[in-house]
């Protein structure tokens, strides 16, 4: 599909393109026309905030299959993962994160493009802007307003997790070598980046943070910077000196946990751990009846460990839930006290303002992480506030975390119990959800996932799949929640060859075919699991896609008891692979068949064994064992049910 957008230098040829089999579902969907608003839109106000037009003449974007990436920003020409294309029904989160990425990939074109980093260090002054400017963009002239909110539960989300493991490393990072550059496009470069350039704009000003970077692209386009011309140019705007924020920000790892503890009276003190510089609004929010209602903030900036502030309130009232971090201004983990804990567990759903609804989701997720929240009481908050939950990516990260929770951090003794009783909640809260809706659609995916453990509904979704039985009402039952559903039956040992054949033979697409291998490694066998996981290992004929969907069979269900014969061979075969083959599809190895074993004994010798690994292979293995050494923590503080 093609179009035009009228820049200031002239009109610019806009195209939309992607395989024959996928025209339908991109053209005729609309899906197309709204990528080219969106481009529109995007081009109009990248031009107008940075000060010069888009400079590459045409502007095609094609979606390709088998995509190493999400997207890559080449001038003229973006390159998207055709999972971009919708085969079936989409949420608005999923249209919205399709929006920031073609929003992301096109600030490139100016941050990345127009004005290029003079080495690898400085990558976040392609990175970092992009993310930011993909999320800034999309709020501002994308038409999804909802955007910082989806921001703040997942690429914040993401930066946390990195920013927590060893492997972690300042935004303006070390690179000594082209090894070391490789290692360096994860959460903190891309999401913490982003995150404290949001906070960049709130100290400068939104005005001069653009002026900043209008004078920053007049002075560099086609050129190469480095971090000092872009503060020079920021400083300039603002008047503010810009070095220890940057010292404190972009050349430090870790983050500050802030919290607030409540004091005789009004007294609050903001407490930090690992000090840094913050502004933020403590959020102040009271029970009128069964719902928590905002009654004031206070807005603090903190340095030191401990800031004294006093709460707004009367003598004798106090604020039910106190929320640091309100509207998401910083970049810091957020720890409840017990009282707003509790007020959260009791009446999270009623908040009116999404993003205070994701400050607190996220700081529920995180404390479960640490072992400070039960798995089993933060499924309930969970269970009791998701079907009312109006967000569509709030509601899908809440679904996925749960699901993450019972597989990773419940006890063996818990976990059969806590997953049919998730698996109770999502199929019967996907029945209440109104028809058509994107909590529908999200609750039928939660079914798909909490079906791969317990086989408590299969007749139920096996019915379904027949046909002999009805779906809910307005559910688009299309080919992929239909490969979905019937995965976790595979996985549970209620469908096997004949009932993919079948599916195959409804979806003859190049997607069903990848997602048949799936539903065929899944099978509850310990021979078919073996076949799986040497397919994975041995068979160079895979492809990136055929690779992903053998390995998520393997991993169906989470049936230790199907791989775990399979450790040692793992550790055997990592270092031959990472040589061998291609550094995404070793990734995709290394990550996807890690043994989820009860113990670190064999990663530890491997890592002991093999200190003169390549530092990419290594820094892979490190990750993977700081996520199993949390699991093991997590589960062996839960309390007994």
């Amino acid at each position: 599909m093609s179009g035009t957008w009228q820049g200031a230098s002239g009109p610019v040829a806009l195209g939309v393109l992607c395989r024959a089999s996928l025209a339908p579902h991109l053209i005729d969907s609309g899906d197309a026309e709204e990528i080219l608003q969106i481009t529109r839109a995007g081009l109009s106000f990248f031009g107008d905030a940075f000060g010069l037009t888009y400079p590459w003449g045409k502007y095609d974007q094609i979606f390709v299959p088998e995509y190493n990436l999400g997207a890559m920003e080449n001038p003229g020409l973006v390159t998207f993962t055709e999972r971009y294309v919708f085969r079936g029904a989409a949420t608005v989160a999923q249209r919205e994160g399709r929006a920031n990425t073609i929003l992301h990939e096109m600030a490139h074109m100016w941050f990345g493009d127009l004005a290029t980093m003079r080495w690898w260090d400085d990558l976040w002054l392609k990175e970092s802007f992009a993310d930011f400017s993909g999320a800034h963009a999309a709020v501002a002239a994308g038409g999804f307003p909802d955007a910082w909110v989806t921001f703040a539960s997942r690429r914040k989300g993401w930066a946390y997790t990195q920013d927590q493991m060893p492997t972690t490393h300042p935004i303006v990072a070390d690179i000594p070598d082209l090894e070391a550059a490789k290692l360096n496009f994860d959460g903190i470069t891309y999401a913490k980046g982003a995150s404290v350039l949001k906070q960049l704009v709130a100290f400068v000003g939104e005005d001069a943070f653009f002026r900043g970077a209008r004078r920053y692209f007049a002075a560099h386009a086609f050129g190469n910077t480095t971090l000092d011309d872009l503060l020079a140019a920021l400083e300039e705007e603002s008047g503010r000196s810009l070095r220890g924020w940057s010292a404190a920000w972009l050349e430090t790892t870790g983050m500050s946990r802030i919290s607030v503890e409540r004091g005789a009276g009004s007294a609050l003190s903001v407490v930090q751990t690992d000090p840094r510089p913050h502004r933020l609004t403590v959020g102040l929010y009271v029970f009128e009846g069964d719902r928590l209602m905002r009654r004031g903030g206070i807005d603090v900036d903190i340095v030191e460990e401990r800031t004294a502030a006093s709460a707004p309130f009367p003598p004798g009232a106090s604020a039910d839930l106190i929320l640091p971090n309100d509207g998401d201004r910083t970049y810091a983990k957020v720890r409840l006290d017990e009282r707003s804990t509790d007020a959260a567990a009791r009446a999270l759903s009623t908040i009116d303002d999404a993003l205070a609804r994701a400050v607190i989701w996220a700081s529920l997720w995180d404390a479960t992480r640490d072992g400070e929240l039960a798995v089993a009481r933060y499924l309930d908050v969970v269970a009791r506030h998701t079907p009312a939950e109006d967000n569509a990516a709030l509601l899908a990260d809440a679904l996925a975390h749960a699901q993450f929770a019972i597989g990773n951090y419940a006890t063996a003794a818990q976990r059969d119990t806590l997953a049919d009783a998730w698996l109770e909640t999502s199929w019967h809260t996907l029945w209440a959800a109104p028809a058509g809706s994107d909590a529908q659609l999200a609750w039928a995916r939660a079914v798909g996932a909490a079906a791969s453990r317990s086989g408590r509904r299969a007749t139920d979704l096996a019915a379904i799949l027949a046909g002999t039985a009805d779906a809910p009402a307005g559910l688009p039952l299309d080919a992929e929640l239909r490969w979905e559903w019937l995965t976790a039956l595979a996985a549970t040992g209620h469908a096997g060859a004949a009932e993919a054949d079948a599916e195959l033979a409804r979806d003859g697409s190049s997607q069903g075919r990848t997602a048949y291998r799936t539903v065929l490694a899944a099978r509850p066998d310990a021979e078919v699991r073996a076949a799986a996981w040497r397919a994975a290992w041995d068979d160079v004929a895979l492809t990136n896609d055929h690779l992903d969907a053998t390995i998520a069979g393997v991993r169906a269900g989470g049936r230790r008891d199907l791989v775990a014969r399979f450790d040692a061979d793992y550790f055997a075969r990592i270092r031959s692979a990472s040589a061998e083959s291609s550094i995404e599809i070793a990734r995709r190895l290394v990550i996807g068949l890690f043994p989820t074993s009860d113990s670190l004994a064999l990663v530890d010798e491997w890592l002991d064994a093999n200190a003169d690994a390549p530092g990419a292979l290594r820094r892979l293995v490190i990750e993977q064992r700081d996520g199993l050494a949390r699991d093991l923590w997590v589960r062996a503080v839960q309390p007994a049910m």
